[in-house]
C-alpha cells in the first residue's frame, strides 16, 4: 500500500465511523452484505477502467455496455434456451470484439478514445433498445436457474459470491499491472507513448489489450447486474456506471493523464463510493442527489490528484537542488579564492 492507498483507506473508517454513529443500521450484516455485493458489481467494470485510464485513455460505453449485455444475455438464457456457459462466452466473444474495435479505431485511425467510446455509448445504448423495442428483458415466471443464480447472486461463507468475483479478478490484475512485463509497458504508454515508442514497446498492441481487458471485465459485471436486477430496461439500465467506473479509478489514485494508479487503490475507491450511496441512503437524502454526490466526489478527487501531482514535482525540483548545491559550493569558493 502506498500512502495515497493508506489516506483513502482512513478516509473510508473515518465515513463509516460517522455514518454509523448517526445510523447504527450501517452496521447490521445485512447492510454489509449489500454493499459488498454493489462493490462486487460496481468494482469490476472499475477494474476495467483503470486499465484503460493507466494508458492514458477512458472507456465512456461501460453503461451502455452494461445494458446490451443485460437484455443480450437474459433473452440468450430466458427466451432462446441457450444453455448459460454458452452464452456467457458468447458475451465475452463479443466483449473481445467491441475492445478490439475501440483499440483499433484509437490506434490505427489514430482517433481520440473520448470520441471512439462516446460514440460506442450512444451505439450499445440504441442496439439494446432497438434488439427489445424498448421492452423490458427479464426471467419469466418460475424460471430458475439454480447455478447461475448462486454464482452471480448466491452467497458463499456469508459473502456475496460477486464480492468474491471481484477478488479473484483484482488479484489476476494486481499480478498483470504490479508483477508482469505487460504491466509496465501499461505504465510506460502512460507515462509516454512516443517515448514508450521509441524504446521498443509495441504501444499499439498494448493499448488494444487495454480495452480488450476493460470490456471482458465490464461484461462480467454486466451478468452480476443482469442477474441482480432480473429485469433490465435498456433506456435504463447501466446509465452513468461509466461515471461510476471512473470515479473509483480517480479516487484510487489513477491519474487521468495515464501512468499512475494502484489496483488496491481502484478497490477502495469503490468502497467509498459505495459507502457514500449507502451515506445517502441511511440519512434519507434524496436519490435525486445521487448524481450530484458523485460529481462532487469525481471533482474533489480531480482536483486532490492535480494538487498532489503538483506538490511531488514541486518536492521533487527541491531534492534534486539540494542534491547538487554541495558540489557547486566548493566550485564557488575555488573561484572566490582565484579571484
Amino acid at each position: 500500500m502506498n500512502k495515497k492507498d493508506l489516506g483513502l483507506l482512513g478516509l473510508i473508517v473515518v465515513v463509516g465511523a460517522i455514518v454509523a454513529i448517526i445510523n447504527p443500521r450501517f452496521l447490521l450484516p445485512i447492510n454489509i452484505a449489500n454493499t459488498a455485493n454493489l462493490v462486487g458489481m460496481f468494482g469490476l467494470s472499475a477494474l476495467g477502467q483503470a486499465i484503460v485510464i493507466l494508458t492514458g485513455g477512458i472507456e465512456l460505453s461501460v453503461g451502455s455496455m452494461i445494458a446490451l449485455i443485460g437484455v443480450l444475455f437474459v433473452d440468450f438464457v430466458a427466451n432462446q434456451n441457450i444453455p448459460w456457459p454458452l452464452a456467457v462466452v458468447l458475451m465475452l466473444v463479443l466483449a473481445v470484439v467491441a475492445g478490439l474495435i475501440h483499440g483499433l479505431l484509437i490506434t490505427r485511425l489514430k482517433l481520440q478514445p473520448f470520441i471512439v467510446t462516446l460514440c460506442g455509448l450512444l451505439i450499445y445504448r440504441g442496439v439494446a433498445r432497438f434488439y427489445t423495442q424498448d421492452a423490458t428483458a427479464g426471467f419469466g415466471f418460475g424460471q430458475s436457474f439454480p447455478t447461475l443464480e448462486f454464482i452471480t447472486a448466491g452467497k458463499s461463507f456469508g459473502v456475496p459470491n460477486s464480492f468474491i468475483a471481484l477478488m479473484i479478478a483484482a488479484a489476476i490484475v494486481w499480478v498483470v499491472i504490479h508483477r508482469s512485463v505487460f504491466g509496465r509497458y501499461l505504465y510506460a504508454v502512460g507515462k509516454n507513448e512516443e517515448a514508450a515508442r521509441f524504446s521498443g514497446i509495441k504501444t499499439d498492441q498494448v493499448i488494444i489489450a487495454a480495452y480488450v481487458i476493460c470490456q471482458i471485465l465490464t461484461i462480467l459485471s454486466a451478468i452480476y447486474f443482469a442477474m441482480y436486477t432480473r429485469s433490465i430496461s435498456p433506456s435504463s439500465q447501466g446509465n452513468f456506471y461509466e461515471l461510476y467506473a471512473i470515479a473509483a479509478a480517480v479516487l484510487g489514485g489513477f491519474s487521468l493523464l495515464g501512468g499512475e494508479g494502484s489496483v488496491i487503490g481502484a478497490i477502495l475507491g469503490v468502497v467509498l463510493l459505495q459507502e457514500l450511496q449507502n451515506l445517502v441512503n441511511l440519512l434519507g437524502i434524496p436519490s435525486s442527489l445521487n448524481f450530484s454526490v458523485m460529481g462532487g466526489v469525481i471533482l474533489i478527487g480531480v482536483i486532490i490528484d492535480r494538487q498532489w501531482g503538483v506538490y511531488r514535482e514541486r518536492r521533487r525540483t527541491r531534492d534534486i537542488a539540494r542534491a547538487n548545491a554541495p558540489t557547486q559550493a566548493p566550485a564557488e569558493q575555488e573561484g572566490a579564492r582565484g579571484a
